[in-house]
Order: structure tokens, then sequence, then C-alpha cells
């Protein structure tokens, strides 16, 4: 799979840094349209020490936290310099469905589609798999803070 970002070039976006930074790479980039994101699922991720021990199972909020960073992925790279200094705020999760445990040594693929947008506030749709079996999917909407 190829990299459009590396993790390096994610942190330029996002103001998420250890442990909280849920992307490892973005491997397909359409700016205004769709974005594509990996995270690697390793027994290292500081959640799994509670959840659950002897069973470990990625919590369904941090998939959706995922979806939503590579949401401000999308949204950053389709926007100006200028504009990408501002904050996005998570707004909303409509229609979340967790459809299969996520579990170390998964890879999460995390895919957006831009579907609406109005001044500062987008929504997007998103979908989450591994090994093409869906996980977990929402529908997600943000807003980027507004300079005065």
């Amino acid at each position: 799979m190829e990299t459009v970002y590396d993790i390096r070039k994610i942190m330029e976006f996002l103001p998420h840094r250890y442990p909280f930074i849920l992307v490892d790479r973005i491997i397909e980039l359409v700016p205004d349209e769709r974005i594509v994101g990996l995270k690697n699922v390793t027994i290292n991720e500081p959640f799994f020490q509670g959840h659950f021990p002897g069973a470990p199972v990625m919590p369904g909020v941090l998939i959706v936290e995922a979806l939503a960073q590579v949401g401000g992925v999308l949204v950053y790279s389709s926007r100006s310099e200028e504009k990408r200094q501002q904050l996005m705020y998570f707004m909303g999760i409509d229609k979340a469905r967790f459809r299969k445990p996520v579990v170390p040594g998964d890879q999460l693929v995390l895919e957006i589609i831009w579907t609406k947008r109005r001044g500062n506030v987008s929504k997007m749709s998103g979908k989450a798999t591994v090994d093409g079996t869906l996980v977990a999917e929402a529908e997600l909407m943000a807003m980027m803070e507004e300079k005065s």
C-alpha cells in the first residue's frame, strides 16, 4: 500500500499525540472528497491494560475517534495553509454501529467520505474494516473553530 502521509505528516495536521493519536498512515486521499487511513492495533496500546484483561478488545469509542481523526486529516488537507492553524472540534456521532471486535494484531482500514459542509461545519460518513470485513461505521460531524 502506498503511503500518502506518514505519521510525521499526520502530526502536522492533527494536534493529537501519544497515546491518543490513533492514525498511523494515510494511504488514499482525494481532497474535498474521501480519505483512507490505517491504524495498526497492537497489544502495546495503553487501553488494553483494562479493556479487557485476558481478552483485549479495542473500545468502540476509540474506533470512532480513529475515524474522526482520519476525517480531520481530510478536512485539514483540503484547506488553505492559514485555515490549517484552526482547531477542529468533534461535534456529533450518528448511526454508530459496531459489528465485530477489533483485537491486537488487526489492521483497521478507516475510510471517510465527506458528505456535506456548510460554513465551518462538516459531515462525514465513516467505516472501519479489518481484512475487508466491516467492524464499525458512523456518521460524524465536526466544526472548525472561528478565529476572532
